[in-house]
């Protein structure tokens, strides 16, 4: 990797405190990862292709724009995600890493956590799928394979367009199509990119989104969960 990417790429902050849920711990929270160039996990041992094992912090959005442009392809998170809303801002923090991982279309090897079942509710299953599911559902979990053998790019994307969000979901499996264009839902949209405190969403916007699934709520922070449309995987009429 170019000594200037390496320069971006390589932001550090200390992990946030057991329990953090302030803003501050939220953007400062570190997450461990390994990159590789190449999406078969396998190939990052060969000579040249391993990019090494970091701690990013910062901003997802640029961070994974310029690893993708330095040539990232695979992922590997180390340290299992918690999906559940109890889930501290370590593990939120990587899910937001996830969407954006998967928008650029990056393979990632991790490990998901679940103690309350919402791994088998498809709120996540437009994500990058784990390799496995641990805690009180499983991989033996019909709903929980069914995130991996379902699992395309652009299953729940979104686009912006002149003063309007499009977004197509199509987690529950028929295409879900909305269209959004008050103004303050566009203003929380922007927010919610990174992650938010949840105070600071309007209540009857914040009602909005979560009643059609597209935010999650981690760490008293909120989320946005569609990937964005940095390129269409499939023709128009495909989506």
């Amino acid at each position: 990797m170019p000594s200037s990417s390496a320069d971006v790429t390589t932001q550090t902050s200390p992990t946030s405190p057991p329990g953090s849920t302030g803003p501050t711990d939220w953007t400062g929270c570190a997450v461990e990862i390994a990159l590789s160039r190449d999406y078969l996990p396998d190939a990052a041992q060969v000579t040249g292709m391993s990019l090494g094992a970091r701690r990013i912090t910062g901003a997802w959005r640029p961070l994974v724009a310029e690893l993708h442009r330095a040539g990232v392809r695979h992922a590997r998170l180390p340290v299992p995600v918690d999906l559940c809303p109890d889930a501290g801002a370590a593990s939120g923090r990587a899910l937001v890493l996830l969407r954006e991982l998967t928008a650029h279309a990056v393979a990632v090897d991790w490990v998901a956590r679940c103690h309350d079942g919402c791994a088998g509710q498809g709120m996540f299953d437009h994500l990058y799928p784990p390799d496995r599911v641990v805690g009180a559902v499983g991989a033996d979990d019909p709903a929980v394979r069914g995130w991996r053998d379902s699992f395309f790019l652009g299953k729940c994307v979104f686009r912006r367009g002149p003063g309007f969000v499009e977004v197509r979901d199509r987690r529950a499996g028929a295409l879900e199509l909305f269209t959004i264009d008050e103004p303050e839902h566009l203003v929380a949209i922007g927010q919610l990119l990174e992650g938010v405190p949840a105070g600071q969403v309007p209540a009857p916007v914040r009602r909005d989104l979560a009643d059609a699934r597209l935010i999650a709520a981690q760490a008293g922070q909120l989320w946005w969960l569609p990937t964005p449309a940095y390129r269409w995987p499939f023709p128009a009429l495909a989506i």
